[in-house]
């Protein structure tokens, strides 16, 4: 059994970070993570600390009661080291993020542009597409634990990827059509 006092102590530093981010940031325009990673679809970092407390205190209840399946705390597990290292991440890249030309309302690419952007996400989502399925089939043919445990983390980073490629496919798709009718 993971130490849980340890993840909680983190869960802890991170809840307050993520606190302070939301009141100095705000709402974001989308929700941070996509629903395979944190089902609250949150557009603060704070509900997606929240969703991590939740989990370790059903985990401390299972345990409690006597229910809780080895198969599941790994499973649980590996979800809150990948949350937990999203969290950070959006944490760590806040001073980025600052820095970036911020987008005016009636500022628009080049429709070039965007079917040079397009070009590029087809590509990108060909190749994701391709990556993933090369995963899941060693996933299928491996044995060792430790193996499948690593293909399974990148199994899930790749189908995150190819889940944000083709929402940003969508867009840029949307875009183009909104150009092309206004003209």
């Amino acid at each position: 059994m993971p130490d849980l006092q340890r993840l909680e102590t983190l869960i802890d530093q991170l809840g307050k970070d993520a606190a302070q981010l939301d009141r100095t940031r705000g709402e974001s325009e989308r929700p941070l993570f996509d629903e395979h990673l944190f089902h609250c679809r949150s557009k603060l970092l704070t509900p997606c600390v929240n969703e991590l407390r939740d989990e370790i205190r059903a985990l401390r209840m299972e345990r409690r009661t006597g229910r809780l399946e080895a198969a599941r705390t790994q499973y649980v597990c590996e979800k809150l080291v990948s949350q937990i290292q999203a969290i950070q991440r959006e944490l760590a890249t806040q001073q980025i993020r600052k820095n970036e030309p911020k987008r005016t309302s009636g500022w628009r690419k080049p429709i070039h542009q965007l079917y040079q952007d397009l070009a590029q996400h087809q590509d990108w989502e060909r190749r994701l597409a391709a990556m993933l399925r090369d995963k899941e089939h060693l996933l299928n043919r491996s044995t060792s634990l430790t193996e499948r445990q690593t293909l399974q983390q990148e199994v899930l980073a790749l189908g995150g990827r190819l889940t944000r490629c083709r929402a940003a496919l969508r867009k840029i798709e949307k875009d183009i059509s909104l150009q092309e009718r206004k003209g």
